[in-house]
């Protein structure tokens, strides 16, 4: 059954479907100098057959087709953004279909690695999202994620504390009813719920994305791709963009470049003999 989370979300990304994508591309991770999408990609190895789940505008698809993938799915609440996906010239024999992780429409051990950047994190139920992604996958099959890590660095630090109270001023019926589980913030959390069902411990990797640009962009695409600063009107988001300027005139460099950046996890396994 669709959660209001779900609901939420899919008319969120019918509005922006785009706006994911335009964060993670314009990070780069640090001591690398790639996209996470690339390195995520690479972390999760040579797969012949790929599934995506909460595949979005297709970004982190098309970056699999590029490495070599020969079969590419991708699952996502998200009418808007499987458009947009549709549309990618890499894609075009991809198996595209709108629905939730919860009940994928693929048979039993149809792919080699079950993929989710940055949404299995919000999703209810993963008990029930690990065991489809056992069901498809092929023995030994790869289940990786990217979910946020602990911390954000320089101005997406001030940013947080800035916007934290005026996100939870909002009343209760206008806040975000996003799914998730705390679970995954930790390897220890992923096992929990990965173990159950066949899977091998993971092995964590922590990575930092760097945003640092002129003060306009790190706003753009950090502050305007939050879930929250949905809920807050136009007066609120420009008392926020000004003591967001304010706030950050210190940390701006000499050639007017604002530091920030942000941690995220890359959690990997295989399914066990």
């Amino acid at each position: 059954m669709t959660t209001p989370g779900e609901l939420w979300l899919r008319e969120y990304h019918d509005r922006k479907p785009d706006s994911q994508s335009v964060l993670i591309e314009a990070g780069r991770v640090v001591g690398d100098g790639r996209t996470s999408y690339d390195v995520f990609a690479e972390r999760v190895g040579k797969a012949r057959r790929v599934v995506d789940l909460g595949c979005g505008d297709g970004a982190l698809l098309a970056t699999f087709a590029r490495q070599g993938t020969e079969s590419l799915a991708g699952i996502d609440l998200s009418a808007g953004e499987l458009e947009l996906a549709a549309q990618r010239p890499e894609l075009r024999a991809a198996q595209l279909k709108q629905g939730r992780a919860q009940e994928l429409p693929f048979a039993d051990k149809t792919f080699d690695a079950v993929v989710s950047h940055m949404t299995l994190m919000l999703m209810a139920d993963l008990e029930q999202v690990v065991a489809e992604a056992a069901r498809v996958l092929a023995p030994r099959g790869v289940f990786a994620a990217v979910v946020g890590g602990v911390g954000a660095v320089g101005a997406t630090e001030v940013l947080f504390e800035l916007a934290k109270p005026r996100f939870d001023a909002v009343p209760e019926e206008r806040k975000p009813p996003i799914d998730g589980d705390r679970r995954t913030r930790s390897a220890e959390g992923f096992d929990e719920f990965l173990a159950p069902v066949g899977f091998e411990p993971v092995a964590w990797e922590q990575i930092v994305v760097d945003f640092a640009a002129p003060p306009e962009q790190v706003w753009v695409t950090c502050c305007e791709t939050l879930y929250p600063a949905s809920t807050l009107d136009d007066v609120q988001l420009a008392e926020l963009r000004a003591e967001f300027s304010e706030a950050t005139r210190g940390l701006l460099t000499a050639d007017g470049i604002l530091p920030a950046a942000v941690r995220l996890n890359i959690a990997r396994t295989r399914l066990a003999e």
